[in-house]
């Protein structure tokens, strides 16, 4: 290869991951997430330091899920709340999503969820049916019943969702305790399609109930072997939205080697890291237990990957055919609001 023709390549990747880098930063649910800003703000002073005699067990607000000190380990607790717009373009899979995002909330804090709850305003009765039947389903599917939860009719027929989740952990995976040298892992189930309407990946719909199940299982089971340090599930905010979560939480910063994200063979760059998966995670694993982890994953038929490593600069770096750009700076620009600078992680 000539120097002129390697010189072309690079300035292609250095726009191509230019362009990656702005259209990242202006997602639309990377976005949402700098309104949790004023929550951090107005809810700062609001939760005890501890609800249990250890002191060294604070509930931290900021997780996927709250982790409140229960014996010998933790009860969780999380809510989600439904995008309207999604709701009215694809109610089944939005009641379906209710239960599904709920999960792996508590899976992502290396806990077995145990019960969902619901609140439903809709004035569309035929919406209103598809939602509960998507609810209903995701709880056979996932094994989790909806055991109760407010309706109420609502004016003008918008349809508007939400639920929450109880379940419990013996040890915790938290955003909180990732450190520099650890692998960046990223664990993503493949075996699906994308929805007809916005970047939402279905890989649990069309799975069968034993690997749901498997999946279900995994994530405790690394957790109590002490194999996961730290992490988080891949939400609305995309993979790069959400290890800037990760590592604002964390107080680190992290590389991510684009090319060595796993994604189906279909899927465009700039879509998958925009996308929603129906089960995905980023992890902070300790070099030495990287490979034990892959295995778990490889096992139940989930790609896992080793894509860069956490380090000590607070910033979220992006790289791409050996081309590096910055993306985010979690201390100069604090997404969430809470983490390591500011004193809590995610809503």
């Amino acid at each position: 290869m000539t120097h002129e023709a390697s010189s072309d390549r690079s300035k292609r990747s250095e726009q191509t991951l230019e362009e990656l880098v702005q259209t990242l930063r202006h997602a639309r649910g990377l976005t949402l997430k700098r309104e949790i800003a004023q929550v951090a703000q107005l809810l700062a002073e609001s939760t005890p330091a501890t609800w249990s005699d250890d002191a060294e067990s604070p509930i931290r607000n900021g997780d996927d899920a709250a982790a409140i000190p229960d014996g010998d380990g933790y009860m969780l607790v999380a809510a989600e709340g439904m995008l309207a717009d999604f709701v009215a373009t694809d109610p089944w899979f939005a009641g379906f999503c209710a239960v599904m995002v709920n999960v792996s909330d508590i899976l992502a804090m290396g806990g077995r969820p145990y019960a969902v709850v619901d609140v439903l305003f809709s004035g569309d009765e035929a919406q209103r049916t598809l939602v509960l039947r998507g609810l209903r389903d995701g709880a056979r599917a996932f094994g989790v019943p909806v055991v109760g939860g407010h309706t109420s009719p609502a004016p003008g027929g918008a349809t508007l969702l939400a639920a929450a989740i109880v379940g419990r952990a013996r040890r915790l995976i938290t955003s909180f305790a990732a450190r520099p040298g650890d692998d960046l892992i990223i664990a993503i189930d493949l075996r699906g399609r994308y929805r007809a309407h916005g970047d939402y990946f279905d890989a649990a719909t069309c799975a069968e109930r034993i690997d749901l199940h498997a999946s279900l299982a995994l994530l405790p089971r690394l957790a109590e072997a002490g194999l996961v340090r730290a992490g988080k599930d891949i939400s609305m905010a995309g993979i790069a939205g959400t290890l800037v979560m990760l590592c604002e939480g964390s107080g680190v910063g992290a590389t991510l080697a684009l090319e060595r994200v796993p994604r189906p063979a279909n899927a465009p760059l700039a879509r998958w890291l925009c996308t929603f998966p129906s089960y995905g995670f980023l992890l902070a694993v300790e070099p030495r237990h990287s490979a034990r982890v892959h295995a778990q994953f490889a096992a139940i038929g989930v790609a896992s990957v080793s894509a860069g490593a956490f380090d000590e600069s607070d910033c979220v770096a992006l790289s791409l055919a050996g081309v590096h750009r910055a993306f985010w700076d979690v201390r100069r620009e604090p997404l969430t609001g809470f983490g390591a600078h500011a004193g809590g992680g995610e809503r």
